[in-house]
C-alpha cells in the first residue's frame, strides 16, 4: 500500500539525497523522474533552476546538471525530464537503471535563469527541444499563482508529436486567458493534421507571435545554433537585448565574461596547489586548472559542465590566489567567502585548497 506521509514543514537541502518516486514517458526518447524527500521536506527553489545529479554509473560516479521541470508551487514533490542523447552517458544509465526507491546524491539548486530574478509583465518564453524544462516550470508557478498572467510560449520541436508537456500546457492555457501557445514544428506527423506553424522560427513568425515583443522579457533554452538564431532575429527586429536572457550547459554567450589584461595564464611560469585535507602537494604550471591539477594527482574533484556554469566543482582555498573566468556558476558572494570553481580557475603562485 502506498502512505504518503505529511509534508515536513522544513525545506530540503542537499546534504540528504533524493528517492526517485515515479518516471513518466513525455515523448519519444523523453522521460520525466519525480523525486521526494525521504524526510517528507519540502522543496525549495526558483522557477528555472537546476540540479546537478550524482550519477552512480558503471564507469564511476558522473555528474549532470539537469533543469527541475516542477514548479515550486508544488514543493512536495521536484522533477527532472531528460533526453535520450546517442552519446549521454548519464541520461542513458537513467533511462536504463533509474527506478523508484534508489537514491541519488544531488547538488543544488543552482543558477539564476528565472524570472524571479527578472520580475515583468509580460513573458516571451521561447524554447526548443528538451529547452522546455524552464520554461514549464516557470509558467506553472505564474499559472499556480492564481494571477492570470501574460506570456506568449513559443516552443519548437521536430514534429508534433515531439513536443514536450503538450497536454499539460494546453490544459493551463485553458483554464487562464493569459497562456498564448505557439507550437512550430518542422514536418508533420503521419495522418495527423497540423495547423500551427510550420518550418524554422525566424523574424516574421515572431512578429506574428507576440507583435508586442518589444514590451516583453524573453527567456530562450534550446540548443546553441538555436539560441543564436533567435538572438539574431531579436537584434535584427531592435529588440533591447538587456531583456533577453538563455540558459545552456554546452555553450556560454561569447561575452559571458571577458579575460582581464592585467594577468595570462602562461606554461612557463610554474604553480603549486596544496590540497591540505587530502596532504596532497602538486606541482604545474598557470596553464593547468585545479581541477586538472587535482586529477593528475589523483585526486577527485566531482564535476558537471566543465565550463563554469553548473557550479559542481566549486572549492574552497585558504591562502593564495587563483585565476578564474566563469560563466555564472558561482555568486560574488561565494568568491569573497575564498570559493571558486575548478574547472576554470588557474593557480597563481602557491595555493592551497580545501580538498
Amino acid at each position: 500500500m502506498n502512505v504518503v506521509a505529511k509534508p515536513r514543514l522544513v525545506f530540503w537541502t542537499d546534504a540528504e539525497e533524493l528517492e526517485c518516486a515515479s518516471f513518466l514517458p513525455e515523448a519519444p526518447n523523453v522521460l520525466t523522474f519525480c523525486f521526494r524527500s525521504p524526510s517528507g521536506s519540502l522543496f525549495n527553489f526558483d522557477p528555472g533552476q537546476f540540479l546537478t545529479l550524482e550519477l552512480p554509473t558503471p564507469g564511476g560516479p558522473i555528474y549532470r546538471a539537469y533543469t527541475i521541470s516542477s514548479s515550486p508551487s508544488r514543493p512536495t514533490s521536484l522533477t527532472i525530464t531528460v533526453k535520450a542523447q546517442a552519446d549521454s552517458v548519464g541520461t542513458q544509465w537513467m533511462f536504463d537503471s533509474l527506478r523508484p526507491g534508489m537514491r541519488l546524491r544531488a547538488i543544488g539548486p543552482g543558477g539564476t535563469f528565472s524570472m524571479a530574478h527578472q520580475p515583468a509583465e509580460k513573458y516571451l518564453f521561447i524554447s526548443a527541444g528538451s529547452g522546455i524544462t524552464p520554461m514549464m516550470s516557470m509558467t506553472t508557478h505564474l499559472y499556480d499563482s492564481g494571477v492570470d498572467p501574460d506570456i506568449v510560449f513559443v516552443h519548437c520541436a521536430r514534429r508534433p508529436s515531439e513536443i514536450i508537456f503538450r497536454e499539460r500546457l494546453e490544459h493551463m492555457a485553458s483554464r487562464v486567458t493569459g497562456i498564448d501557445l505557439k507550437w512550430v514544428v518542422e514536418q508533420t506527423d503521419p495522418y495527423r493534421p497540423w495547423t500551427g506553424y510550420r518550418g524554422m522560427l525566424n523574424q516574421l513568425m515572431l512578429g506574428l507571435m507576440a507583435q508586442d515583443y518589444l514590451d516583453r522579457e524573453v527567456f530562450c533554452c534550446g540548443p546553441e545554433p538555436f539560441m543564436q538564431a533567435v538572438r539574431e532575429a531579436l537584434a535584427g527586429l531592435g529588440f533591447d537585448m538587456a531583456h533577453y536572457h538563455q540558459e545552456s550547459f554546452r555553450a556560454p554567450l561569447p561575452e559571458a565574461e571577458k579575460v582581464p589584461d592585467d594577468f595570462v595564464p602562461a606554461e612557463n611560469n610554474e604553480a603549486e596547489i596544496e590540497f591540505v585535507l587530502s596532504g596532497v602537494s602538486a606541482k604545474c604550471v598557470e596553464t593547468d586548472t585545479v581541477l586538472t591539477a587535482a586529477r593528475a594527482a589523483g585526486l577527485v574533484i566531482r564535476s558537471g559542465c566543465s565550463m563554469g556554469i553548473c557550479g559542481t566543482c566549486k572549492v574552497r582555498k585558504t591562502e593564495g590566489d587563483v585565476h578564474m573566468v566563469h560563466n555564472g556558476g558561482i555568486t560574488d558572494e561565494e568568491i569573497a567567502d575564498g570559493y571558486f570553481l575548478a574547472c576554470c580557475s588557474n593557480p597563481v603562485g602557491r595555493v592551497k585548497v580545501e580538498i
